[in-house]
């Protein structure tokens, strides 16, 4: 049976979206509930997934397609197929181990065979960052990240196909390392596209600078206090809820006091009218690698610290793994953001609009302070 994937609505008024990815290979098999593709619109970013296992081909090309036009099509008849050919390609058991000998522990590591579809081994080099296309040569070729890369930050078709040509015997490591080091003194760029997401965060960004009169004021506290508290209690949180409780909790929960006492913070301007929420849904910003989206805790008055820190585990997993929906980026009263996980001393946030007012946490630094009469030293 064939059955169509159709781009689906990522929320109101939104008409149209971005391929940005395909994640599998056109003509691959899939599973239930696989990601096929990564789609964009100015408002989040999500996944196309697999409603049926079997044989997909593509019915559309990278870039913007309208919201409900077909994405691909899935065969799932052809699902008995894949599964014979996972068994034909299953490994042949390996040979009893043998004693080590000079000549097999100096000997260099196989390379992924290029028959198979494994990821290429980057073990000693976690940081490597390598395009697709890249990817795809070195399987074909049978290369190992080693073989191409020593300190290399990020591997491109060009690096991938310098090492292709090399003959066999001046592949050494010498040779790669001076080839590397060759490429890597050639000025060049490399362009992307921007997305969809990061054009409408920019929009929104300069329009919040331009239509609001903007005031920031920076206060500092002692934060030993809440610090010796986590100590303190640490233990016994962890063990009650199954996770540490952090810093963003105490601030979000001290938000939620605050909102109470001064509630034109937590308002909204409609029009000509003043909109006063009786609930405080807090957006906490998160930085994730298709830019920063501000998932919202709903009713975060009503919440303990527990379930303000589950929430916020929830709510960041899902907009850094690109699983978060449009209902749960949309709808927050006041935001919470946290540029102290770069080492940032001050700043001055932008609101997120139509909120009124933003809060921005930093570093937290030791330095002396008069308490009492007396100079003591307090995180700060």
């Amino acid at each position: 049976m064939i059955v169509d994937i159709k781009i689906p609505s990522p929320g109101e008024s939104i008409t149209e979206v971005e391929i940005s990815q395909w994640m599998v290979a056109d003509g691959d098999f899939v599973e239930v509930d696989q990601d096929i593709a990564e789609i964009e619109s100015d408002k989040a970013t999500l996944t196309l997934t697999a409603s049926v296992a079997g044989k997909v081909t593509f019915l559309a090309e990278l870039g913007t397609i309208a919201v409900g036009n077909l994405a691909c099509k899935i065969d799932s008849s052809q699902v008995g197929e894949a599964s014979k050919n996972d068994v034909a390609a299953l490994p042949v058991p390996p040979p009893p181990p043998v004693a080590a000998t000079k000549e097999t522990a100096s000997a260099p590591s196989e390379k992924t065979n290029p028959s198979t579809k494994e990821t290429v081994k980057q073990t000693d080099f976690p940081d490597a960052k390598i395009t697709p296309v890249a990817q795809q040569l070195m399987l074909e070729h049978g290369l190992n990240v080693e073989d191409v890369i020593a300190g290399l930050q990020r591997i491109s078709r060009k690096e991938v196909e310098a090492v292709i040509s090399l003959p066999a015997d001046k592949a050494s490591a010498s040779k790669l390392t001076s080839l590397m080091s060759s490429v890597r003194e050639e000025r060049t760029e490399d362009r992307q596209k921007m997305t969809s997401l990061r054009k409408k965060l920019a929009e929104r960004l300069v329009s919040v600078k331009n239509e609001t009169a903007m005031l920031t004021t920076f206060n500092e506290i002692d934060m030993s206090y809440v610090m010796s508290l986590r100590e303190k209690y640490q233990k016994r949180f962890v063990e009650k809820n199954g996770l540490k409780v952090g810093f963003m909790s105490f601030f979000t929960k001290a938000v939620t006091e605050a909102l109470k006492l001064h509630p034109m913070v937590n308002a909204q301007i409609d029009g000509d009218s003043i909109v006063l929420p009786n609930y405080s849904d807090i957006g906490i910003a998160v930085q994730t690698p298709k830019g920063l989206m501000v998932p919202v805790i709903r009713d975060a008055d009503t919440l303990s610290l527990a379930e303000i820190e589950l929430k916020i585990k929830e709510l960041a997993e899902k907009a850094r793994s690109r699983k978060i929906s449009i209902d749960e980026l949309t709808g927050g009263t006041f935001t919470i953001t946290n540029g102290g996980t770069f080492g940032s001393l001050l700043s001055t946030p932008i609101i997120n609009p139509p909120q009124s007012a933003i809060l921005g946490m930093h570093n937290i630094v030791e330095r002396p302070i008069a308490l009492n009469g007396q100079v003591v030293i307090r995180p700060m």
